[in-house]
């Protein structure tokens, strides 16, 4: 385990050699990705040769001279399409006249390569075209995932936090789960949450919910008024069918945490011997939008927190996540196997494990948000671990 984190100076003489490691890792990834690039755009030359060495060894094999630019359009730019179906024409005509093909022959073969040449330079263009686009999308996008779901810094208040996202949409690098963690005048707060739907309409109810969870966290004093207010902005903004599951907590003044779960997943209690607990509402809330047809009005759970416990928090796109087998994944097992003192470092395991077990890549919005309490100067009481309050 990290000791860096125990202690705030060693932490700090850290992190600018981390910084370096960082910076040579990048550097060796970006020189890594520049020669494969280089070998990719250099492979219709290969191409061009080997049918050349076949050719000269082996017989007339002039025809496979247009897998040159055809191949050049997937890897170059349009100059690079011209200037492979070129030479693939001057291979041809050389290699032609050695051989002696007949002049209809060989100027049916050099039309050929022309016109393999012109459509892979069009096609060329139009990938071109599209590339940029999808760039400025996805510039779009991660503007738009830094205005909705804020960084959140490594330390806030007595607690360290860490967080990982990842969106079923990989293009658009944001979706319909939600997560925020802010320091008010009544402590820290943090909600963790899961839109119904996917797509645009559920980026738009997200940015509606954390909107007025940052209002409100500051505004309210108590935490149930925080989401009646967030309650009473979907009740008004969502259709019927329309609702968000989540769970809001905040630190109250005796150091514990108060949790309310509005018909969310569990999260799960890691204690500081390593022992993973759910942590099951006793009296279950419905999701945010949805109180009206039950009537049934949230209640306050007091989680006792002591220093070195941690909360995971996290949405279904991770617990239901399936191999090949079509298993779940077993998010509690792998809590227990990578917990440490380090939240980053935990949750990076966490979701390597993850994109492994579905084969790479996940098919629904996958959220996790890690907070452990720290040391500090002043240590308040907490509840005892068996007495929880509602």
């Amino acid at each position: 385990m990290s000791q860096a984190r125990h202690h705030g100076g060693d932490h700090a003489s850290m992190r600018p050699f981390r910084n370096r490691v960082a910076g040579i890792w990048g550097s060796l990834r970006r020189y890594a990705d520049g020669h494969l690039t280089a070998r990719i755009c250099a492979l219709p030359v290969l191409v061009l040769a080997i049918v050349a060495f076949v050719d000269i060894a082996g017989g007339i094999w002039l025809p496979l001279l247009a897998a040159g630019p055809a191949l050049a359009a997937a890897t170059n730019g349009p100059r690079g399409v011209l200037g492979i179906g070129l030479l693939a024409a001057a291979l041809g005509a050389t290699l032609g006249h050695e051989h002696g093909v007949p002049t209809g022959e060989l100027a049916a073969v050099l039309s050929a390569l022309l016109a393999v040449t012109a459509s892979s330079g069009l096609a060329s263009a139009l990938r071109g075209r599209r590339e940029r686009v999808l760039a400025a999308v996805r510039s779009v996008a991660e503007a738009a995932q830094h205005a909705l779901l804020q960084p959140v810094p490594e330390t806030v208040g007595p607690f360290q936090v860490a967080v990982r996202y990842s969106a079923a949409a990989a293009e658009a690098r944001i979706g319909g789960d939600l997560y925020a963690l802010v320091s008010t005048p009544h402590g820290v707060r943090l909600i963790v949450g899961d839109v119904r739907g996917k797509g645009l309409p559920a980026v738009g109810t997200a940015a509606l919910v954390l909107g007025v969870f940052r209002e409100a966290a500051y505004d309210e004093p108590d935490l149930l008024d925080v989401v009646g207010r967030i309650e009473r902005s979907l009740a008004r903004n969502l259709g019927p069918d329309d609702f968000v599951t989540a769970v809001v907590a905040g630190c109250s003044q005796s150091g514990n945490l108060e949790v309310v779960n509005c018909g969310h997943a569990p999260p799960l209690l890691i204690s500081a011997s390593g022992d993973v607990t759910a942590v099951e509402s006793a009296h279950p809330t419905p999701p945010l939008g949805l109180r009206a047809l039950t009537g049934q009005a949230p209640r306050l759970q007091y989680l006792p927190f002591a220093v070195g416990d941690q909360l995971l928090l996290y949405t279904d796109g991770v617990t239901e996540a399936r191999d090949h087998a079509r298993e779940f994944y077993p998010l509690a097992a792998g809590v227990a196997r990578h917990s440490s003192d380090d939240p980053a470092r935990t949750l990076t395991a966490l979701h390597d494990e993850l994109l492994a077990h579905v084969g790479g890549r996940l098919h629904d919005d996958a959220a996790l948000l890690l907070l452990r309490k720290q040391a500090t100067d002043r240590q308040v009481p907490a509840l005892p671990r068996s007495k929880v309050a509602f």
